[in-house]
Parts: structure tokens; sequence; C-alpha cells
């Protein structure tokens, strides 16, 4: 690796080209220089992969309050009220906006055509180009921002470390793709890198989504909200070679079934994203799968107009969704948690803003409602550009050396309960298929089997000796951008197995076979902040403005 041969002063920093950092650029390039930085080409994210549709309450028979209770029924009891009424009544302007920019969402009668999913009361669902919402919407907000001249973007630039002074985010660090570091200095940074689903062995999340922005954060010391709680999605593409290909649950919400080996259906197709995702893996575990989805009573027609890319996709793979049955399981795909934020965006640090699947605001709770995701993205991204305007927009840039970020090392378990040398760091070259070499895949076996679907507190501590053991051996400055993401999902699982294990409860996607049951008594956020995770408030898990 080369030294940090170049330096780069911009006025706002965002990581990551998603819809929340795209829309953020968008409202920041008002107020100064804006640098995206993202680690392969722009249009490379989760918000490419989001194939349902976007939730907004713009039909004729829905208004923001229905769709504020299906948010918070969704959530389990844990969804912070003010950020999930943020969410729905600032959707409907930004779904407007993004229009006005070329977004194709689809109409039927020139008026827009709502679709239902599970847990939603009402149709709801805006698509565009049948199952493509969330490209065509990354499209948008792309256009945009390439015809807007005071935004650049770097790609094929992966971020390894925030820049701390003085208690304050001054910018970032990341290597190119030849191993050179740069550093960016910046008033403001925006974390918007998605999710990280990689670290399971069983995901729909691209090869990028390894959790960076998160790492980043809890290494650079800011503290961290839910990390428990990842959705599963009940149906990703179950066969041989194939990916992990998401079929949306606008499949089930179109009227698809879901059948074990017997052909029998056993679940209310339509219920929450957890509770359909667990009933498959029962089927599986007790000799009932495996488990496919039945689309064979649909009009093909309407099926091939309304999911050209799940069926094109199947095809390719052998099987023809109109008339055979298409093999399932449930695979990771969301993290309700993320960098803590108020709801402008604003994490526990000064300077760090975070937005979209990187962000912990509490608005999904202990589990998701189907399709509220790129809604998150669009509007925290613009709320996010306009708190770092505000508050950061007439600091300097400084051009001072910085420390380096907090190397957050706190074991898992207590020293009573470790092994020694239970995991070593182990890296291998990049393999070329998204794998890495043996750390990810030893990583993602042990989450799957720990972190997955049904956990308990002896997999969860077996879990933890093996990940303090690789992250207290894993290199404290990455050479590459393998290294990088390896340290990054280790840092994330270890969060995420840390906070399950704190809450001894099961609670919407967290569920403990060890405490099978919600209990009140953690009915709040689990915050992870200076190693040790505690409850907070439902309400406010960060106090509103504090501390920037």
């Amino acid at each position: 690796m080369n030294g940090s041969d170049d330096t780069l002063p911009t006025d706002f920093l965002v990581l990551g080209s998603g819809i929340a950092g795209l829309r953020a650029a968008v409202g920041l390039a008002r107020h100064g220089a804006v640098l995206v930085v993202t680690k392969d080409q722009p249009s490379e994210s989760n918000t490419g992969y989001a194939q349902g549709g976007v939730a907004v309450a713009m039909g004729a028979d829905d208004d923001t309050q229905l769709h504020l209770d299906d948010t918070v029924r969704a959530g389990a009891g844990i969804v912070s009220g003010a950020a999930a009424r943020v969410l729905v009544e600032e959707g409907p302007e930004r779904i407007r906006e993004l229009a006005a920019w070329g977004a194709r969402f689809d109409r039927e009668d020139g008026r827009y055509h709502f679709t239902r999913e599970g847990a939603h009361s009402r149709n709801r669902v805006l698509h565009a180009l049948g199952d493509a919402t969330g490209w065509e919407m990354v499209r948008a907000l792309l256009d945009k921002a390439h015809r807007t001249e005071a935004i650049a973007v770097r790609s094929f630039a992966c971020s390894t470390d925030l820049l701390v002074r003085d208690g304050r985010v001054a910018g970032c660090r990341f290597l190119d793709e030849a191993g050179k570091e740069t550093t960016v200095l910046a008033r403001a940074t925006l974390l918007a890198t998605g999710g990280a689903g990689r670290v399971f062995a069983e995901t729909t999340n691209p090869p990028v989504a390894t959790g960076d922005g998160v790492a980043m954060a809890l290494r650079a010391g800011a503290a961290l909200l839910d990390m428990e709680f990842v959705q599963f999605h009940p149906t990703a593409l179950a066969l041989p070679g194939a990916p992990r290909f998401l079929i949306s649950e606008a499949v089930r919400g179109e009227g698809a079934y879901l059948r074990n080996a017997a052909g029998e259906r056993f679940t209310d197709e339509l219920a929450a994203r957890d509770q359909v995702a667990r009933a498959i893996a029962r089927e599986n575990r007790d000799g009932r799968g495996p488990v496919v989805l039945d689309l064979s009573h649909l009009d093909p027609e309407r099926v091939r107009a309304r999911f050209p890319r799940i069926v094109a996709t199947c095809r390719r793979y052998g099987v023809d969704p109109t008339h055979d049955p298409v093999p399932v399981t449930p695979a990771a795909h969301y993290v309700m948690g993320g960098a803590a934020t108020d709801l402008h965006a604003r994490s526990t640090l000064p300077g760090l803003y975070a937005a979209g699947e990187a962000a912990g605001t509490g608005v999904h709770g202990a589990n998701r409602l189907a399709s509220n995701s790129l809604l998150e993205g669009l509007v925290f991204g613009a709320r996010a550009a306009d708190a770092m305007a505000a508050d950061c927009s007439d600091l300097p840039v400084s051009p001072l050396p910085e420390r380096e970020s907090n190397q957050l090392h706190v074991p898992l378990l207590p020293e009573r309960e470790r092994g020694r040398g239970e995991g070593q760091y182990n890296r291998q070259q990049d393999s070329g298929d998204g794998s890495r070499g043996p750390i990810r895949e030893e990583l993602q076996r042990r989450a799957w089997a720990g972190l997955g679907l049904e956990r308990d507190g002896a997999g969860l501590a077996d879990l933890g000796r093996w990940l303090d053991g690789c992250r207290e051996t894993a290199p404290a400055r990455p050479r590459d951008r393998a290294a990088a993401e390896d340290r990054n999902l280790l840092d994330v699982a270890w969060a995420m197995a840390l906070s399950a294990r704190f809450r001894e409860e099961s609670r919407g996607s967290h569920y403990r076979l060890d405490f099978p049951r919600p209990d009140d008594r953690f009915l709040g956020h689990t915050l992870l902040a200076d190693g040790a995770p505690r409850l907070v408030d439902v309400e406010t898990p960060i106090p509103e403005g504090a501390p920037c």
C-alpha cells in the first residue's frame, strides 16, 4: 500500500451511492461541493436490487395515519413513533419530487398503480417498471446528480476508516483499486453505505453489502442502535448454482402460495416477514421441505408483465414461474439497526451523519414493514442534507493531521468465558466471486448458524469466542478492499452478536430459542455505546439535536 499520497478537500462527503446517499448529495449541492465515494460502480447498491416497491400513502383510500399504524404494528412494539411519522408524512412529497426528476413509476389509466404487500392494510406499494423499482429510483437520482455541477463521484474507492479530530469527524480514508490510499477532508460526512447482509451465508444482498459504514462508525466511537434486528426475507431463490435472488413479496401479494413438499399451504403468505420466514424454516427443519412458491394458478401473462426480472432470472436457471414451482429459502435481507441517529440523521459524533440502511433511526423497530426502506432512504437522505448544511456549512475544512479512529476491540464475552486463539484472521486474496477467502466463508457459516433466524445463548457465546479471536488479529490498517471488507464484517457481526446476547427475549426478527416470548423488560431500543449494550427509550433513542 502506498502512503496517504493524496488529500482531497470537499465541503460535504457522502459515502455510498444508493438512494439515501444520492438524495442527500442532490440536496447538499445547493450549499457547497459534494464528493460521493462509492466502492463499486455508482449503480451497484442494495437499492438497485429492491424489486418490491416503495410504500407511500398516496392512494385514494389511504392516508398517512394508516401507514403509520401499519409501520408501528409491524415493528413489534419498539418503533420510534416520531421517526415513523416523519417517514409517512414526508414520503409523498419525496416521491412526487423524484417523479418530477424523471422516475418512471407504474401507472394505470394515468394514475399511480398501488399494490399490497404483507402487513399492509391498504394497497400502497408503488412500483416502477414492474419489479425494477429500486433500479429506476437510483437511475433517476444518478441522472439528477450527473446534471448537478457541484457533485463529483469517485467510483471503485473503498472507505476504510473515519478521521476523527478533537472529537469530531473530519473526513475519511479510502483505497483505490491499486491499493493507493487517499484522505478526504470534509465539513460533514454522511454514512449511506447500505446494509450488511454479507455477514450471513444466505443473503439476498449483493457482494458490496459488507456493513462498511456501520463498522467505521463503531471503530470511530459512534453509538449503534438495534443491531440484533436483522430481517430475513422469506423467499429467496434456492436453486443449485443460482444466487439467492430475491423473489419479491409482491409475488405473494399478487396471490402466489407457499407449499411444502406435500403440496400443503402451511402459513399466511401475507403475514409479517419474520413469521413467514420462520414458518418456512420450520418446514425445512422438520423434514417437510423443500418449500416452493406456487404461481401456477395465476394468469401467466400478468405474471410475466408484472415481474419481468423475476421471471427472466428464474428461467435462466431452468424454472418457469408461470407453471413450475419455484424453490425458495429464507435469507438475510435487511438490517433494521445501524449508526444511531436523531430525526435529522445526526449521529452521536459531531460531523457524522447516517441515512438509509446504515442508520439506526428506530423507524423500523424490531421488524421492518415491507417496502418502507426505499422511502426511508429518500426521506432521511433529504433530512440529512438539510442538517449537514445547517450544522456545518460555515465550518472550515481542517487541513491538520487527524488522529486515528478509535479501534474498539471490546471482547464480546467476559474473560472467564473466552478461549484463546479460537478464531484467527487468515484471509486470502479476493477470489472474485464475492466470498473473498476463508475468513469470510467461515464467518458467514458461523453467523448463519448462530445469528440466523433462530438464536440461543450457547450459539451466541460460541460465535463470540470466535469473533473475539479474529478481531484481535485482524489488520488495523487494511491494504486492499477485501481485507477492509473482512474487518468490517467481523466488526458488524460482533455488534450484532453482542446486542443479540443482551436481548433475552424474542421480538420481531430477533428470535431466541431460550427466550421464546417477548419480555416487557426489553421494551426499548438497544444502544451499543463504548462497547456495552443498554436499553434506551423507544421514542427518543438519540435526543433530538444532540450533540451536534
